[in-house]
C-alpha cells in the first residue's frame, strides 16, 4: 500500500502591518505621515499583496527591502517630483506617490506587472496604477 503523498507545508501569512512597517522604515522613499494624501493605503496595500505569490511569501518583506535599496535613488527622486508639495500633486495627480503602500505596489509593479494589474483591475480605480506605472517609466533591462 502506498503512502499518501504528505501535505504540502503550508503558505506563510503575510502580514500587511509588518509590509507596512517595513516600508517605513525608508524616510526618504515616503512623505511624512500628515503629508500623505491618504493616512490609511490599507485598500492599495491589500491589493499589492494579493499579487505576492505563494511561493515568494517567506522572505517577501527582505525582497522588499532589497528593491527599496537597489532602487534608491529612484525612488528618491520619484517622491521629490511627484510626491506631496510637488507640482503635479497640487493638480491632485500622482496622489500615490510618497505612501509607504507605494513601495509594495512597485516591487509588485517590476516582479509581476500583469497579475497586478490584474487585481487592480477587480478591485480599485486604475487611475492611481496609471499615474504610478507613467512616472516610474518602463522596465529597462539592457543586456550586454
Amino acid at each position: 500500500m502506498e503512502k499518501p503523498d504528505p501535505a504540502p507545508a503550508p503558505v506563510p501569512p503575510l502580514e500587511a502591518k509588518d509590509v507596512l512597517a517595513a516600508a517605513e522604515r525608508f524616510p526618504w522613499a515616503v512623505a511624512a505621515p500628515d503629508a500623505r494624501h491618504w493616512p490609511d493605503g490599507g485598500d492599495f496595500l491589500d491589493v499589492a499583496l494579493s499579487a505576492v505569490r505563494p511561493e515568494e511569501r517567506e522572505g517577501y518583506i527582505e525582497r522588499l527591502e532589497a528593491f527599496v535599496e537597489e532602487h534608491r535613488a529612484r525612488l528618491e527622486e520619484l517622491l521629490r517630483a511627484y510626491g506631496p508639495g510637488s507640482r503635479p500633486a497640487s493638480h491632485g495627480r500622482h496622489a500615490l506617490v510618497g505612501q509607504p503602500e507605494t513601495l509594495v505596489i512597485l516591487e509588485r509593479m517590476e516582479t509581476v506587472p500583469f497579475l497586478l494589474r490584474g487585481r487592480w483591475e477587480e478591485e480599485l480605480e486604475t487611475v492611481f496604477l496609471d499615474d504610478l506605472e507613467i512616472v516610474w517609466g518602463p522596465r529597462i533591462r539592457l543586456s550586454r
